[in-house]
């Protein structure tokens, strides 16, 4: 009877030891996997350095928008801007331009050459 009360005894004990394990097991693992543990935390972290760069990047693209529409405002309109974007979209140039004009077989001739040959020809350099 007293061998039963010992093994009882060890076993109640281990048995409170495995189970104090198991749950220190099982919050340590949800401590670091789980949906606020500390890869949730790196994986925000890491998101939020990715939207602060692409701040970053934003703001400096709306600063060049706006200094290009405050170019543009009609209290004063650049001339450059302004000239720069009227050749652009009717294809004008300005009479006091130099233009150069080509005959197309002087432009083939000034062409370069292709360095490949077709097929069972050998390339010439």
């Amino acid at each position: 009877m007293v061998t039963r009360k010992r093994l009882r005894g060890f076993f109640t004990g281990l048995g409170l030891y495995v189970l104090a394990a198991l749950l220190i097991g099982y919050f340590g693992a949800n401590a670091f996997s789980g949906n606020h543990g500390l890869k949730a935390k790196q994986d925000i972290d890491q998101q939020i350095a990715e939207a602060s760069a692409e701040l970053d990047r934003l703001k400096l693209e709306r600063g060049h928008w706006e200094r290009r529409v405050a170019l543009l405002k009609s209290g004063g309109i650049d001339p450059d801007m302004l000239d720069e974007s009227a050749r652009l979209l009717l294809d004008y140039v300005d009479p006091r331009d130099l233009t150069l004009m080509l005959s197309w077989h002087q432009v083939m001739a000034d062409a370069p050459k292709p360095t490949t040959a077709p097929e069972g020809k050998p390339a010439s350099p």
